[in-house]
C-alpha cells in the first residue's frame, strides 16, 4: 500500500536502491529490515548490515572498513535520534488518512514526504559518502561493475523482460499482489481480480526503469573520475543523489507522468476495496511501525528510567 514500507519501498525509490555510498549503505540496510522485530532487533546492528552492504558492493581494504565503520556510526547516531521520531510522525499521519479513507491529495502527500526525507538523508550523509568514494581503486570499481551485472540480471529476470509478454504481465500483476496482501492480509478472490485487472490496464515501463537504472550507473561511473577535484565532488555527488531524475530518456520523461497517475489512481482503487478487517490489519502494521521507531529513538538513560 502507500506507505514507504522496508522490504519494498515501491517505485517511488527504485531509482535510489541501488546508489554505492555511504547513503546506498544505510538505505539498503534499512530495507532490509522486514517486520517489526527485525527493525527493533536489525537497526542497532545497522553499521555491521551497512559495512556488509558497502564491502559486497566495492570489496573495501581494511583501512576503508575502518573508516566505513567511523562515519556509519556517526551518520546511524543522528538518523536514530534526529530522523526516527519524524519517521513516527509522519507514519501517524499516514495511518490517520488510511483510517478515514485515501483520496488522490493523501498519495500525492505520501509520495512528496517520501522525497524530502530521502533528500535529507542524502545532503546529510553525502560529505561522508564522498570521502568514502574518493579512496576507491579501479580494482573496486571493476568490482561494483561486477555486482551491478548481477542486479541488473536480477532485475530483468524479476521483471521477466527477456520473456514474452503475458509473462511480463503476470510478473507485475505477482508483484502488485504482493505488495498489498504484506501490507492487508489475505485478499478475496474477486479482490485479486480487480487489482489484476488495474495492473493490465496499466502500460508497463519496467524496460524503462530498467534502462534508467543503467544510465543512473553510467552516470555515476562518470561521476567517479571526477574525483581528482576533492573540492567540488561532494557537492556533485549531492547533487545526483537528489536529482536522480534529470538526465531521464526523452521517452522515458515523457511516459512518468502518466505512469504516476496510473499509480495514484491503483493506490486510491485498492484502498476503497479494503473491508474493515483488512484496513484494520493496515492500520495495525502501521502502528507497529509508529511504535518501533519510537522505541528505537528513545536514549539509552531514557530507556532504563522507563523500565
Amino acid at each position: 500500500m502507500l506507505p514507504v514500507k522496508r522490504g519494498e519501498p515501491g517505485q517511488l525509490l527504485s531509482s535510489m536502491r541501488f546508489h554505492t555510498s555511504l547513503l546506498l549503505a544505510i538505505l539498503l540496510a534499512l530495507a532490509t529490515l522486514q517486520g517489526c522485530s527485525l527493525l527493533r532487533l536489525g537497526y542497532g546492528q545497522l553499521d555491521h548490515i551497512a559495512a556488509w552492504m558497502a564491502d559486497d558492493y566495492f570489496d573495501l581494504d581494511h583501512q576503508q572498513k575502518d573508516e566505513f565503520h567511523k562515519r556509519f556510526a556517526r551518520l546511524h547516531e543522528w538518523h536514530r535520534y534526529e530522523q526516527l521520531p519524524d519517521y513516527a510522525a509522519f507514519l501517524r499521519d499516514i495511518r490517520g488518512r488510511v483510517e478515514k479513507g485515501l483520496a488522490r491529495e493523501d498519495v500525492v502527500w505520501v509520495a512528496e514526504g517520501v522525497r524530502a526525507r530521502y533528500r535529507t538523508l542524502a545532503r546529510h550523509g553525502a560529505d561522508d559518502a564522498a570521502t568514502l568514494l574518493l579512496t576507491i581503486t579501479p580494482q573496486q570499481i571493476e568490482a561494483l561493475k561486477r555486482q551491478w551485472d548481477k542486479d541488473n540480471r536480477k532485475f530483468i529476470r524479476d521483471h521477466k523482460l527477456d520473456g514474452t509478454p503475458q509473462e511480463r504481465q503476470r510478473a507485475r500483476v505477482k508483484r502488485a499482489l504482493d505488495q498489498v496482501t504484506d501490507w492487508v492480509g489475505s485478499l478475496t478472490p474477486e479482490q485479486e481480480e480487480r487489482i489484476a485487472a488495474l495492473v493490465t490496464a496499466a502500460p508497463s515501463i519496467q524496460p524503462l526503469r530498467h534502462e534508467d537504472r543503467r544510465r543512473r550507473q553510467r552516470e555515476f561511473l562518470a561521476l567517479l573520475e571526477q574525483r581528482a577535484n576533492p573540492a567540488e565532488f561532494p557537492a556533485r555527488l549531492r547533487d545526483w543523489l537528489i536529482d536522480w531524475e534529470k538526465g531521464r530518456a526523452p521517452q522515458y520523461q515523457r511516459l512518468q507522468p502518466e505512469a504516476w497517475e496510473n499509480r495514484i489512481a491503483f493506490l486510491v482503487a485498492v484502498d476503497r476495496m479494503l473491508t474493515p478487517h483488512q484496513r484494520a490489519t493496515l492500520t495495525r502494521r502501521l502502528q507497529n511501525y509508529i511504535d518501533d521507531f519510537t522505541r528505537l529513538a528513545e536514549r539509552r538513560g531514557a530507556q532504563t528510567t522507563a523500565q
